[in-house]
């Protein structure tokens, strides 16, 4: 048991310390610069604390169940749940074994080059952004699926531990998409590259990702608006684009679902630029925008009114619509927030 307890606590220093987390220290500072930056811009509208941690956002009770499931899915973790579906590696390693069988073995290694290492992290982190577009995509298309993801919907609030508010099946399929795809292309970059690449990496971590979480990951899942205009914002999601995924409007809906990358979304017709600043309401509404009563007020509800709403599609007679807050296209609404 002490031994299950020191894990429990490097896992969760682990979210603080490492260059893969948000909510590294790091990253964190970084998000305060550039909000004290935006405070300043915009005329100190109260004291700098009140304006960045507003009670009404970080004592509601969606925060709570935010810091609830973040702890339970770190305990899910060292116990070692996530573990099974975590093979990249392996399905790399057959990716690149089936290439030699068909094409033969590879001859020279290719020298490792700076111009090499920055092709590689590009094409690594466009395959993660893509997956996070695609997965993020069939949880909100698939009825069976949604009822999963619409926990991290229900958010009332935002904070940057709402990033964490995620159901574990939706977790473990996320990885199954994540190891799948990853693992084939580092394959094939193994096999290309002859057995060997590289990418840039600050602190283990891929400088892309690096880079993104230093510039206001963190403000994504917040109540501070920051859009970066027309242009960029069909290149990159901008905090406000994310902020506006979440948004309870119906013309919000199934908008922006990419991580890194406007494109995706650019190209397959669910990008959604904000003319301005848009004040949004969050949480979980119906087609046409009405309010739908918070599903998941505590962490028992957020694990298991999922499996009961799927339930619910599987007795539901054929002909008969299924519950408003169980259809992928119904989304979004809750508590007014500013920056």
């Amino acid at each position: 048991m002490e031994e299950l307890f020191q894990s429990l606590g490097r896992a969760v220093l682990a979210n603080f310390l490492s260059w893969d987390s948000r909510l590294s220290f790091v990253y964190l500072a970084a998000t305060v610069l550039l909000v004290y930056g935006l405070w300043i811009y915009r005329g100190r509208p109260k004291t700098f604390l009140r304006w960045v941690f507003p009670s009404s956002v970080y004592l509601h009770k969606s925060n709570i169940v935010d810091i609830k499931i973040f702890i339970f899915n770190i305990v899910f973790g060292v116990l070692g749940f996530f573990a099974f579906v975590s093979f990249t590696t392996a399905f790399s390693h057959s990716t690149m074994m089936t290439l030699v069988e068909w094409f033969g073995q590879p001859g020279v290694p290719i020298e490792i080059t700076l111009w090499r290492t920055v092709v590689a992290t590009v094409i690594m982190v466009l395959t993660l952004d893509f997956c996070v577009y695609w997965a993020h995509y069939i949880h909100h298309e698939n009825r069976f699926l949604w009822p999963f993801h619409a926990l991290h919907h229900s958010a009332e609030v935002l904070t940057p531990l709402t990033s964490y508010r995620n159901h574990p099946v939706f977790l473990l399929i996320r990885k199954v998409i994540f190891s799948i795809v990853v693992g084939f292309v580092q394959g094939v970059m193994l096999f290309a590259f002859i057995g060997e690449i590289s990418v840039l990496t600050i602190g283990s971590a891929n400088a892309g990702f690096v880079i993104f979480n230093m510039l206001g990951s963190n403000l994504r899942h917040s109540h501070i608006w920051l859009s970066y205009g027309p242009v960029l914002e069909h290149i990159f999601i901008s905090p406000a684009q994310h902020q506006i995924h979440h948004s309870s409007a119906p013309k919000h809906h199934n908008k922006n679902y990419g991580s890194i990358f406007a494109f995706w979304d650019w190209m397959f017709g669910t990008l959604y630029i904000p003319d301005g600043h848009e004040i949004l309401e969050f949480g979980i509404a119906d087609g046409e925008g009405n309010v739908i009563e918070q599903p998941h007020p505590t962490l028992f509800a957020a694990l298991f009114h999922p499996f009961v709403e799927i339930w619910q599609k599987l007795k539901a007679p054929k002909g008969i619509a299924p519950s408003k807050t169980g259809t992928p296209e119904k989304t979004r609404s809750g508590t007014t927030q500013s920056s």
